[in-house]
């Protein structure tokens, strides 16, 4: 009996915690909880519409970011082991020099190297005209961009760039890995991801936006930060609304500008599925996660493997092997703890990107509240 009121008790305060991020202005958010026996809680605050006062709940589907480079880095290694290609081949020796044209240090990067975001080649994210075009004043929201399009904005000497060898976050890597998926395999990079990930681990409601038909679930509105910051780095695309003053509603936006570098919509149900079997070995080899989990300094608190990133919590709740994502409209967070049994996926329809300091959103219940310290409590109960 006891053990049933503390197992109410820490679910009564995850809760809480969640509801603690709407309050602050988080739209809605959605997380869950899972251990090697399933999943261990699940649950949700806040609204998927505003606008229609809509609750969101755990059927809703979510853009995940750059999570969505777990899923290219798991296609990327189960290539390798097929022996398509290895860790020291360059991207030069894959894609035709036409694509790789005028982007600095592209020919010449390893596999390797854009894995860890060590390739010195620019991220399309961080050009300001790129900002504008994909997230800001010049956005054609339902536009579908080609998957080469990104790159069009780091062709061009860039001397004062990122330089190989350095740590220097590219979206730009990840775009070229996906195109590199697709020279070796001749197919698509989201059908490789569909045939190799998403349909063995039965994830019904996942799909790359944009270039796939929406699967499984209802997706909520995606609302942005409209802080000072976004707007003086990016403006706001006229065509969105605004139901409140901290708020643009972005809704008729889509993810393709992202595609391998952050397009992925799922669900936290698909997301957990996904963690779980990447922690257990069941994706890719031992000896592949062993490469994968192989850490060089990144930014504090934080170390870079190859599609992945170990966390140390600076509130003592251990180190974890994740990611996180933001994009335009939606924020999510995706991590194990590296001993012990425990997963989370924490996600929201808000985005924080170019935005600054934020009151709330799914990270900050990550790493700034006591989500985890309850997580990892929860666990032991199942």
């Amino acid at each position: 009996m006891e053990d049933l009121v503390q197992e109410k008790q820490i679910k009564d305060t995850l809760q809480s915690i969640l509801q603690d991020s709407v309050d602050a202005g988080v739209p809605g958010i959605v997380a869950a909880i899972s251990n090697s026996q399933g999943l261990v809680w699940s649950s949700s605050a806040g609204q998927a519409s505003l606008e229609k006062s809509q609750p969101v709940d755990m059927t809703y589907l979510f853009g995940i970011g750059s999570i969505t480079k777990v899923f290219v880095a798991v296609v990327i290694f189960q290539l390798i082991e097929e022996k398509r290609l290895t860790l020291s081949t360059k991207l030069g020796e894959i894609l035709s020099p036409d694509v790789l044209d005028g982007i600095a240090n592209a020919s010449e990067a390893t596999i390797d190297i854009l894995l860890n975001h060590t390739s010195g080649v620019e991220s399309w994210e961080d050009d300001p005209t790129w900002r504008v075009a994909g997230r800001g004043r010049d956005l054609e929201p339902t536009k579908i961009w080609g998957k080469t399009d990104p790159l069009k904005y780091i062709r061009r000497p860039n001397p004062s760039g990122p330089k190989p060898g350095d740590w220097d976050y590219s979206n730009s890597g990840y775009t070229l890995l996906g195109l590199a998926i697709e020279k070796l395999t001749g197919r698509t990079a989201e059908s490789e991801i569909r045939r190799r990930i998403l349909e063995p681990l039965g994830m019904r409601s996942t799909f790359l936006e944009g270039f796939e038909e929406p699967r499984e679930g209802s997706i909520p509105n995606r609302y942005h930060w409209a802080t000072e910051t976004f707007i003086e780095s990016a403006g706001i695309c006229p065509a969105f609304t605004k139901p409140r003053e901290d708020l643009i509603n972005a809704s008729t936006s889509n993810l393709s500008v992202e595609w391998t570098a952050g397009g992925i919509m799922s669900s936290a149900s698909d997301l957990l599925k996904f963690i779980t079997a990447l922690r257990d070995g069941r994706l890719v080899s031992a000896s592949s996660l062993d490469v994968m989990q192989t850490w060089r300094p990144a930014e504090e608190t934080t170390e870079q493997g190859h599609g992945i990133f170990r966390w140390t919590s600076p509130k003592g709740y251990g180190t974890w092997i994740g990611h996180h994502g933001g994009v335009l409209g939606f924020t999510a967070s995706l991590w194990w703890k590296e001993e012990g049994d425990v997963a989370v996926c924490i996600l929201s329809n808000v985005g924080t990107m170019h935005c600054g300091d934020v009151p709330s959103s799914s990270g900050s219940v990550f790493a700034r509240s006591h989500f985890l310290e309850l997580a990892i409590e929860l666990s032991v109960f199942r």
